[in-house]
């Protein structure tokens, strides 16, 4: 038997191979009788996925393969999503914007640009969607914080 020094063997198992075989869940919430939670997805590029779970047990994907779920607010990320009464409000990492996700697909409502969203709460009574918005349009200053309501169903430019 050969002993290496700590640190220094061969291993059979590359990082890679490692860092893939499990699942990163996070950031569980409820919605009327249904369960979500983020599924990190190393086999997709490290893809943060919806999941969703009905009371019959069903588990599917609730955010289609082109959505990230993440954000870049305070560059560790936020909340990146709300479900209310079954509708999908998120953060997608590729853009940052905030897609809104229903019966009818994904659909961005907010425009593009530098800025980043979180923390999402829907205000039912006044139909908006309330959020952090981080703003990064001024190149070389720290970015502006900021609480502002989005329309829950406008598509944006």
């Amino acid at each position: 038997m050969r002993i290496a020094p700590f640190g220094t063997w061969a291993s059979p198992l590359s990082p890679a191979e490692v860092a893939a075989v499990g699942l990163r869940l996070s950031a569980v919430s409820v919605d009327e009788d249904d369960i979500y939670w983020l599924e990190g997805r190393p086999r997709e590029g490290g893809r943060y996925a919806l999941v969703r779970r009905t009371p019959d047990g069903a588990i599917a994907d609730a955010t289609p393969p082109d959505i990230n779920v993440r954000t870049r607010v305070h560059e560790y990320g936020g909340g990146a999503y709300l479900v209310a009464h079954g509708v999908v409000y998120c953060a997608n990492f590729a853009d940052q914007r905030v897609y809104r996700i229903g019966g009818s697909g994904a659909e961005p409502i907010t425009p593009s640009g530098s800025w980043f969203y979180a923390d999402f709460e829907v205000d039912t009574h006044h139909r908006r969607v309330i959020c952090v918005r981080e703003d990064h349009t001024r190149e070389g200053h720290e970015p502006v914080n900021t609480i502002v309501a989005i329309p829950p169903g406008r598509r944006a430019e």
